[in-house]
């Protein structure tokens, strides 16, 4: 049966993890009300509420289903990533020069890259669990090689360099896991760095075929910013926020004429910049409370990784932690002027129904891991 309710012990289900992941998004939904200036009637602070009951639910139901049942589905999951992918690019939605949004039926807009980060953490999973004995193979590894490129091939032709390199930073914490050959970590950190001073200097001219002007020009105002000082404003206006908040912040809805966010000096407020907003008006010590919700929840993920029953379960618990610490990492990042201007969602909290929905999938399965740890009995065990 999908729903094993008589195999959980259901002690076991992690609740810290679930109210952190509530909390975040109970403070998402204040801050992105403070971005539109206080309103509830607001399109995107109803839309984000209606995301969250929508994800809470979905994320229940995953917590219920035997994530043995779900691995086994895995290859129509990864076909599924890559029909979607290839779909907004023949169907897509051009917003700002990208094309990353397909419009569907009840759903409205949804970005598929979004869920591919899902989709490939549980694929891989699967396949690394499958093949762990032979994971520092050849063949293994030039199969993983055409797997891994291929979506993300789809997705830098978006143009999304951000997500990009986020599901690249996940799938080599995924790899690592499963216990690559520190041979080849070596191996390949020795021919990768001699390639980044390359990357660099053919950056300047405008030659790396996989990247728009626009994405070299901000790679290159990180790098040199006194050359590139225009390019820089709205991440200044991003510090100028933060720093502006002080200890306790100016407090949500605030209407200072003083305001970083009420003098619209800020692109994107809700989403990608949200931090931001977070720190001019909660403060630092708001946004240590954000950062600290993060922390906690990779600390329960990884938890969950080292208690899980099988290599599958541990995979996939990592691949969350991962995918939630190094994308909250980089929007933080990006917000304090310690990135490249990138355009990626703080998870559970930036407005977007795609990328809430993708993270409550997430953990709802990480969840469903953690009902069944070593100590747990269970049948459905077996992953072919």
């Amino acid at each position: 049966m999908i729903f094993l309710f008589s195999e959980y012990k259901w002690r076991n289900l992690n609740f810290r993890l679930a109210i952190y992941v509530l909390a975040l998004s109970f403070i998402g939904v204040l801050v992105i009300k403070s971005a539109a200036n206080g309103s509830m009637e607001d399109s995107r602070v109803t839309r984000q509420v209606l995301g969250i009951f929508v994800s809470i639910i979905v994320a229940g139901v995953l917590t219920l289903v035997d994530y043995h049942r779900i691995l086994k589905i895995s290859v129509l999951a990864y076909l599924t990533c890559i029909a979607l992918l290839v779909w907004v690019l023949v169907n897509g939605v051009v917003r700002g020069g990208a094309t990353r949004w397909v419009v569907v039926p009840v759903l409205g807009q949804l970005q598929p890259s979004e869920f591919t980060k899902i989709g490939l953490i549980v694929f891989f999973s699967w396949y690394f669990h499958k093949y762990q004995e032979r994971i520092n193979q050849v063949s293994i590894l030039a199969a993983t090689a055409v797997l891994f490129g291929l979506p993300v091939l789809l997705i830098l032709i978006e143009p999304n360099l951000s997500t990009s390199l986020i599901i690249i930073m996940v799938f080599t914490a995924l790899i690592f896991v499963a216990g690559l050959s520190y041979r080849w970590i070596f191996g390949i950190l020795a021919v990768l760095t001699p390639i980044m001073g390359g990357f660099i200097y053919l950056l300047q001219y405008e030659m790396i075929p996989f990247l728009r002007g626009y994405q070299a020009q901000r790679i290159l105002s990180f790098i040199y910013p006194d050359k590139y000082q225009e390019n820089n404003l709205q991440q200044d206006n991003s510090v100028i926020a933060i720093g502006s908040g002080q200890l306790w912040g100016k407090g949500l809805n605030n209407t200072t004429i003083a305001s970083v966010k009420n003098g619209n000096f800020l692109v994107e407020e809700a989403t990608d910049f949200i931090f931001a907003i977070i720190g001019e008006e909660l403060g630092f010590a708001g946004s240590l409370l954000v950062i600290g919700l993060y922390l906690l929840i990779i600390y329960e993920c990884l938890w969950m990784a080292r208690q899980a029953r099988d290599t599958a379960g541990k995979l996939l618990c990592t691949g969350m932690a991962a995918l939630i610490g190094f994308q909250s990492f980089s929007n933080i990042a990006v917000a304090s002027k310690f990135f490249p201007n990138t355009g990626l969602p703080l998870p559970f909290i930036s407005y977007g129904v795609s990328s809430l929905l993708s993270m409550y999938v997430g953990i709802g399965i990480v969840l469903n891991v953690g009902l069944q740890r070593k100590n747990t009995h269970n049948q459905g065990g077996v992953i072919t």
